[in-house]
């Protein structure tokens, strides 16, 4: 049809079809977003071209957005159980390149048409690039195109199907992956003491220094029968009460320092008021508690506690506010407009997406993929394009701000980019995939298709059996961890919907660009013995 020489006309048609068969279900089994890819094939089959541009921007959003999502947790996770997912990726890449090896050995596959597969069966582009520089041969796109189709393919149906295979129990994992998650975030308490304690008493709060010692944090005094707001300048005396708010741990530390527990609790001061505010205004964002304090001081402002996604957060004095934060703060009701001023309060702000440091940071991304590390004359490597964008938009999420610009997004805007990135991408590397099936496999026949998709396969096998039984890591974590570890972000598209929390993009971002350096290692060795 003639319809379907118009690229935009029919990059929309292959989205429409592909919701309505991902949101199909058989066996409780759906592809979701993902089946975009598949329309694609079809398509791309039949002679529908996407231009290079469609699939570029539609990575380059995707990439950035996940980054942007993945980068606050990514460092943390990093902390926690990054060395276990670095390893998973080792066993993946070092694992594909060992059955790439046998294959030369034991098919007497061309070394570059080898090499070639085992990039397209982990469907990465520099190590692609890396490839045909270290061989100087055509056999390596030969054996790309035929492997990549299947290694696009083989990524999203065994991250979809492995689920279900093992019975596992997607919601329970969820809910296991956010108790181990709130273990740096336990829950916040908050317990009422008697000052019984002769140390403590006729000093100040600053000079006992609470916060340090405990972890938790006084919010209410009450001396001679009068409620108080306190600050680092109240001093404790014997008989009063004080409201603590902490952790149970701290709040034990509380006791031990101040005195025995009490069921009695503190009115609150006649002319305050408690009140939850939305951190809005880029001047606060990035600044510390103990730097708020001090900026606040004339009006008594006491912050009692901060949530951020959905986890409450003791605000000692190095807690840097981040935009989006829902803080707890006590004081005047005289006062209560002007500090909520001060912190912004503003909902609809949050909404707003400015797409200046959006474009500013894919940009820095991009010349970040082009730096290259020469080492000797035969070892080049470089990030790449999704690479450089990806490590980008993690490290300017964790800074959060820089001068008036806020790096952060709201969910709202990062879901929407995100969706139409990855429509976007899934409908470019589809179609370019789907041209290449036939004609590949009449030129070089069926046998290198099976290798190239046992490199697909065979690795993930192998290091979901490493995850689960020896690491025994969630398996939300394990298909992200999988995916990054191939370098498969069409399999993390598929992976996302699967569930809500930001488990396989953490793992997927932990992972990625170990995975690819090793595979371009890899690649270097492998090349060496053609």
């Amino acid at each position: 049809m003639d319809f379907f020489q118009h690229s935009y006309f029919a990059l929309f048609v292959i989205i429409c079809l592909g919701y309505i068969i991902g949101n199909a279900k058989i066996k409780g089994i759906s592809l979701d977003i993902s089946a975009i890819i598949f329309v694609a094939l079809i398509f791309g089959h039949y002679g529908v071209v996407m231009p290079g541009i469609i699939e570029k921007i539609g990575l380059i959003l995707f990439v950035y957005t996940i980054g942007i999502q993945a980068g606050p947790g990514f460092f943390d996770s990093f902390k926690k159980q990054g060395r276990t997912l670095v390893i998973m990726a080792a066993v993946v890449i070092v694992s594909a390149s060992v059955f790439t090896y046998l294959a030369i050995i034991l098919f007497d596959i061309d070394v570059a048409v080898a090499i070639g597969l085992l990039t397209g069966a982990l469907t990465s582009t520099p190590g692609l690039a890396a490839a045909i520089e270290s061989t100087g041969s055509t056999g390596v796109s030969i054996g790309y195109g035929i492997a990549y189709p299947f290694g696009v393919i083989g990524v999203i149906l065994f991250v979809r199907l492995y689920p279900k295979f093992i019975k596992a129990d997607l919601k329970k994992a969820e809910k296991d992956y956010e108790a181990s998650s709130e273990e740096s975030f336990p829950e916040i308490l908050f317990k009422h003491f008697i000052v019984e304690n002769d140390n403590v008493t006729g000093k100040t709060i600053g000079e006992l220094r609470i916060r340090t010692m405990t972890q938790g944090v006084i919010s209410r005094v009450m001396a001679g029968g009068e409620a108080q707001v306190p600050s680092s300048k109240t001093k404790l005396n014997i008989g009063d009460i004080i409201k603590a708010v902490g952790t149970d741990d701290a709040l034990k530390k509380m006791e031990l320092l101040i005195g025995s527990e009490t069921k009695q609790e503190i009115p609150l001061k006649e002319g305050y008021e408690i009140q939850s505010i939305l951190v809005s205004n880029t001047e606060v964002v990035n600044k510390t508690i103990k730097e708020i304090n001090q900026w606040t001081s004339t009006y008594h402002v006491t912050i009692t506690r901060v949530r951020r996604s959905g986890i409450d957060i003791i605000p000692s004095p190095n807690l840097r506010l981040q935009m989006g934060d829902k803080i707890k703060i006590s004081c005047s009701r005289d006062h209560m407009q002007m500090v909520t001023k001060i912190f912004g309060g503003n909902s609809r702000k949050l909404s707003d997406t400015n797409f200046f440091p959006i474009a500013a940071g894919i940009v820095l991304g991009f010349f970040l993929g082009k730096f290259s590390l020469n080492f000797g004359n035969s070892f080049t490597f470089s990030l790449g394009l999704t690479g450089g964008v990806l490590t980008v938009a993690m490290i300017l999420s964790r800074i959060g701000k820089t001068g008036p610009i806020i790096w952060s997004m709201s969910g709202g805007a990062n879901q929407l980019l995100r969706t139409l990135g990855l429509m976007f991408f899934l409908t470019g590397v589809g179609t370019k995939a789907g041209a290449q099936i036939v004609e590949t496999y009449n030129q070089y026949g069926f046998s290198l298709f099976l290798i190239g998709g046992a490199l697909t396969l065979l690795p993930m096998i192998f290091g979901a059996i490493i995850a689960r039984l020896v690491f025994k890591i969630n398996i939300l974590s394990m298909l992200g961890a999988l995916t990054g570890s191939m370098t498969s972000t069409p399999g993390l598209a598929a992976v996302d919907p699967m569930t809500e929390t930001n488990a396989p993009s953490i793992a997927y971002a932990t992972v990625y660009p170990v995975a690819m350096v090793l595979l371009i290692i890899c690649v270097q060795i492998l090349a060496s013995f053609g």
